[in-house]
């Protein structure tokens, strides 16, 4: 079991980064009707925060905040098998907790079960690319630039909100704890199965060709 203040770390770090999501969600859709000037609006505090986030935490649980890098450093041999579930669990749960405390400061309903359709192939291959380039990023930025890396993985958030067609959810604790916010920045539960395997997938993946590319001759 690992260290009770790293699945505190896990927990309340994805509590705030799901609340920095939906939150500036609903703040971007109160206050205009431009999908495009919203989805700006829900960007740059989610890459800003995990910037903070992974600043002030990574020292203590790594700052994973997403199973997909939890278990793409077990598969590298980074993340110890059995801490896997527990920092599962804390992500998930601090990432619900995260979506109902952004409900309540809006003086919203504080569980909803989302409406907004997000599905098929090519929301599908979007997650797997926003993943692959997520877990990219962090495993090649781990060896080329360590002290820049809670920057790297917020400019690159920053940049797959804008260049994926589902923009960029790259995390299946963020993916679940989106579910149950019927706002701009909710997903179907029916379509969370198609993107926590796509996300799955792409980590995977990611991890496999970096395992190979970054071997030392």
């Amino acid at each position: 079991m690992p260290d009770p203040r790293r699945l505190t770390a896990e927990a309340l770090g994805t509590a705030i980064l799901v609340c920095t999501v939906v939150g500036s969600g609903i703040m971007a859709e109160t206050l205009t009707d431009d999908v495009a000037l919203a989805l700006l609006g829900n960007t740059l505090p989610t890459g800003a925060i995990l910037v903070v986030l992974i600043t002030l935490l990574g020292p203590i649980s790594g700052a994973h905040f997403n199973p997909a890098v939890t278990l793409g450093f077990a598969v590298l041999g980074q993340h110890n098998w059995g801490n896997v579930l527990p920092y599962v669990a804390a992500q998930i749960i601090g990432g619900i907790a995260g979506t109902v405390l952004a409900h309540a400061m809006f003086d919203q309903t504080l569980l909803q079960a989302s409406q907004h359709v997000r599905t098929g192939p090519a929301q599908w291959l979007s997650e797997g690319v926003a993943t692959f380039g997520l877990m990219f990023t962090i495993l090649v930025g781990k060896r080329s630039a360590p002290e820049s890396i809670a920057w790297l993985v917020g400019l690159y958030i920053t940049a797959a909100y804008w260049f994926t067609a589902s923009t960029s959810f790259a995390n299946p604790a963020v993916a679940i704890a989106r579910s149950f916010s019927d706002t701009f920045s909710g997903i179907r539960p029916l379509d969370l199965t198609g993107f926590v395997l796509a996300q799955l997938a792409g980590a995977v993946c990611a991890t496999l060709f970096c395992q190979w590319f970054l071997k030392r001759p």
